[in-house]
């Protein structure tokens, strides 16, 4: 159930990073939902290193780790795709 819901929440994560980020991202549905993933555990980590949460449990201070972690995943991914198109 785990697994269901941190799918879920990485979608969220990787939505809202895209709508954060400025401009046209050339990410399909599957790549925001890997970097809404990676980014809800990067978010869970940090939350787990201040003390505030878990890494499966994102607390406000976590999901807001989570959504700035994601949003530098989307430019980096920005980055490296708008590379290989040149």
């Amino acid at each position: 159930m785990q697994i269901l819901g941190l799918l879920f929440i990485g979608m969220v994560i990787g939505v809202l990073a895209r709508l954060l980020k400025p401009g046209r991202q050339a990410l399909g549905i599957l790549g925001t939902l890997g970097l809404g993933v990676v980014g809800a555990l990067i978010g869970g980590v940090l939350a787990s290193i201040i003390g505030t949460g878990d890494i499966w449990e994102l607390d406000f201070l976590g999901f807001v780790f989570a959504v700035i972690a994601a949003v530098l995943l989307v430019g980096t991914a920005e980055a490296v795709v708008g590379k290989k198109k040149v």
